[in-house]
């Protein structure tokens, strides 16, 4: 176990500095910053001692490689820098619309879980044939519409035809329903796809009829054994939905007009802010890669079979170095040719 943990930490670390270093390289590749961009402005009527000022203030004026040393080091400190466009600290910025993108990416993935085991259990245990298959064309319909669709019908019904939510982010948990599950639909579609499939084939298994033949209820078995047997896969999803929600709050932030990361993203881009975009850019994989270390480490829990496996395969390399042994041959003896006259007839 010890060392399945240690393995799966170097990744984490291996990828947070990939992120890292990718997306300095491209930032950096950009054609020019918001600072040199207003400096450069002669409408802004910045004076050269001014420009300096500001460019020695952000580290722009240092060569490539020492500013990414340092921003390495910054990084391992907790400093990811200050905006170019307010001069705040980049974490400042982060903090003020975290706890916003936390809520509504924590209820989206509650609804697209729900969504998800209800479109599964319906599509392999509803009572009839076509509702069954209702809910197997349910996945294909949540991939194939827009999110910014899903939000602006959700607006024109709930908000301003019914009066249900409110139009604007007023801090309620009711205004968080409608952009939550408009977000929890983006990671319905995969994940019920997935688990209605893996319950599909569990329950054909040749385990399963032997329960069955022993007399044990449909809920019996689900509970026991189809239920763990299908949920590896969806372990694997949720690691890779975070992607998704991520991604999906730029757009669902920008209909439900609220506060949070994805507002904060597209300001910055629009501004070449590039140590804000820096910023987002290394929190979000942060998060994605400790949510996929977590699922890594669950997964010993869940199948006992992953901490055996580098076992076994030594067992079997093992076995590979004694059959390559000399091993003494048993020949068996030549039987006695009998005289034709005693030869049976």
């Amino acid at each position: 176990m010890r060392g399945y943990v240690v393995r799966r930490l170097g990744q984490a670390v291996l990828v947070l500095w990939a992120a890292y270093t990718l997306s300095f390289v491209l930032l950096s590749a950009l054609p020019g910053d918001s600072v040199n961009n207003r400096i450069q402005n002669p409408d802004a009527q910045i004076s050269p001692e001014a420009g300096r000022i500001m460019l020695e203030f952000y580290g722009l004026d240092r060569p490539i490689l020492e500013q990414y040393l340092l921003g390495i080091r910054g990084v391992l400190t907790g400093e990811f820098g200050y905006s170019l466009v307010n001069g705040k600290p980049v974490t400042q910025l982060l903090a003020e619309v975290l706890p916003s993108t936390l809520r509504l990416t924590a209820l989206g993935l509650v609804f697209g879980l729900l969504f998800a085991v209800v479109v599964a259990l319906a599509s392999n245990y509803a009572p009839w044939a076509w509702l069954r298959g209702l809910f197997g064309t349910a996945p294909a319909l949540f991939a194939s519409v827009p999110t910014f669709v899903v939000g602006i019908l959700a607006l024109q019904f709930l908000s301003f035809r019914f009066h249900l939510i409110p139009s604007v982010d007023d801090g309620s948990f009711l205004a968080l329903l409608a952009p939550a599950a408009t977000l929890g639909l983006l990671i319905a579609a995969p994940i019920s796809q997935v688990f209605a499939h893996s319950i599909h084939a569990t329950r054909r298994a040749p385990f399963v009829h032997v329960l069955h033949a022993k007399g044990a209820g449909e809920g019996y078995i689900f509970r026991k054994d189809v239920l763990r047997n299908s949920s590896l896969p969806v372990l694997t999803l949720l690691g890779l939905a975070l992607g998704e929600l991520i991604a999906g709050s730029v757009v669902t932030e920008s209909v439900y007009a609220r506060n949070g990361i994805g507002q904060l993203t597209v300001g910055a881009v629009d501004t070449q802010d590039l140590p804000v975009v820096q910023g987002v850019v290394l929190l979000s994989t942060a998060a994605y890669v400790l949510v996929n270390l977590a699922v890594d480490l669950i997964y010993p829990f869940v199948d006992p079979r992953v901490l055996v496996d580098g076992r076994t395969q030594r067992v079997t390399r093992a076995r590979r170095t004694l059959g390559r042994k000399p091993v003494a041959r048993v020949v068996a003896p030549t039987p006695h040719r009998l005289p034709p006259e005693m030869a049976m007839p």
